[in-house]
C-alpha cells in the first residue's frame, strides 16, 4: 500500500524546531510535579479504595469527602473522592491513603469506617461495588520492581542497538525513549491520571513500539550509509525517513485507531492505560523521525560510515613488474636532466 509518492520531506531542517517543542512541554510538566507531585496510584502509593454504587443520584463529591474525611486520620487530607465508571452506573471512588504503620486488619478496618460513616449520615441508598486494599510494604516492593522493569528495558535497548548497530545510534533510541517517558508522566500530572500498575504496562510497551519504530530507520540508514558515502549524514537520514514514512504512517494510524477503541470503550479500569497508550504512539512516532535521527545528526555531522576508495595501483614502467620511477628518483639518479 503506497501513501506517498516519492516523499522528500526535510526532516532534519526542523529538529531545533522540534526539540524546542519537547524541551518547552517536558520543562511544563516538571514544574507541575514539582507543585503538585507525580500521582501515584494506590499500588504504589499503597492504601484503600472503595466504590460505592448508589442507587439514585449519587450526592455532591465535597458532600462525600466532608463525611469520610471526618473518620479518616489526618482529616482527609490525601483524600481522594471522584465519580467512577459511567454516569448511569451512579458509582463514586473513595480513595483512603494508609497513614502510619497500618497493616493487617486495620487496612480492612479503614474501608469499613468509611461506609459506616456514609450510611450514618444518610447520604443515599448505595452498596459497595468493590474494595481494594494495598499496604505500604507492598507499594514500596511494586514502586522498586517497577523503577528496575523501567531501568532493564533502557538497558537492554542500550546494548541491543549499540551491538547492531553503533554507539551513536543507541544514544539516540535512549534519549528518544527518555522522551516519550518524560512526555507521558507529562500528560499524565496534566490529565490527572494516576501512575498505576496498568500505566506501568502501557509505558513498558510503548518503549518497544517506539524503539522498533527506531530500528526500522536506523536499518534504512545503515544501507544508505554504504551506497551514499558522498552525502552528508543529515542528507542520508532524510532519505531513510521518506523511504519509511508510509510504513510509519500506516503502523501509526492503525495502532491509534485501536488505541482510541480502547479508550473509549474499554471501560474505567483501562481508561489510563488506553490513555498513555494514546499520548505514547503519538510521541513515540514523533520522537522517532525528529529526535532520535537529530542526535545521530548532531553525533556525526558528516558521513559516518564512510569507506575509503581503494588507491589507484602505481604506474608500472614496461613489463618488468616493477614500479615506475617518480620524477624525484629520476632526478637524483641524472642530476644533470634535473
Amino acid at each position: 500500500m503506497q501513501i506517498f509518492k516519492n516523499p522528500n520531506f526535510d526532516f532534519v531542517k526542523y529538529r531545533w524546531h522540534a526539540i524546542a517543542l519537547s524541551v518547552v512541554v517536558i520543562v511544563a510538566g516538571l514544574i507541575m510535579v514539582a507543585m503538585r507531585g507525580l500521582p501515584l496510584g494506590v499500588e504504589f502509593s499503597g492504601g484503600t479504595i472503595v466504590i460505592v454504587e448508589f442507587d439514585q443520584a449519587p450526592p455532591s463529591i465535597d458532600r462525600i469527602r466532608s463525611v469520610v474525611g471526618a473518620v479518616t486520620e489526618g482529616g482527609g487530607q490525601n483524600l481522594v473522592v471522584q465519580r467512577y465508571g459511567e454516569d448511569a452506573q451512579r458509582q463514586i471512588m473513595i480513595r483512603l491513603p494508609h497513614v502510619g504503620e497500618e497493616k493487617g486488619m486495620e487496612l480492612s478496618r479503614v474501608a469499613d469506617r468509611a461506609v459506616k460513616a456514609l450510611t450514618d449520615a444518610k447520604v443515599g441508598r448505595f452498596d459497595v461495588a468493590g474494595t481494594e486494599i494495598i499496604g505500604p510494604v507492598v507499594g514500596a516492593d511494586l514502586t522498586r520492581k517497577g523503577l528496575w522493569a523501567t531501568g532493564l528495558s533502557l538497558l537492554g535497548i542500550l546494548t541491543y542497538i549499540a551491538i547492531r548497530f553503533r554507539l551513536s545510534f543507541a544514544v539516540g533510541a535512549i534519549v528518544a525513549t527518555i522522551h516519550d517517558l518524560l512526555v507521558m508522566m507529562t500528560f499524565l500530572v496534566f490529565f490527572g491520571y494516576d501512575l498505576s500498575l496498568n500505566v506501568i504496562a502501557a509505558v513498558l510497551t510503548i518503549i518497544g513500539y517506539s524503539v522498533n519504530d527506531t530500528v526500522v530507520i536506523f536499518d534504512r540508514v545503515r544501507e544508505n550509509l554504504k551506497g551514499m558515502r558522498k552525502e552528508s549524514t543529515a542528507s542520508i537520514i532524510n532519505v531513510a525517513v521518506n523511504q519509511t514514512l508510509g510504513r510509519t504512517v500506516i503502523t501509526a494510524g492503525t495502532t491509534l485507531l485501536s488505541v482510541l477503541a480502547l479508550f473509549f470503550f474499554g471501560g474505567e479500569v483501562l481508561h489510563g492505560f488506553a490513555f498513555v497508550m494514546l499520548v505514547g504512539v503519538i510521541s513515540g512516532t514523533y520522537s522517532t523521525v525528529f529526535v532520535a535521527v537529530a542526535v545521530v545528526a548532531f553525533w556525526r555531522p558528516k558521513a559516518a560510515a564512510r569507506v575509503p576508495a581503494a588507491s589507484t595501483p602505481p604506474a608500472v614502467a614496461g613489463g618488468n613488474g616493477k614500479p615506475a620511477p617518480t620524477a624525484r628518483q629520476r632526478a637524483r639518479k641524472n642530476p644533470r636532466n634535473a
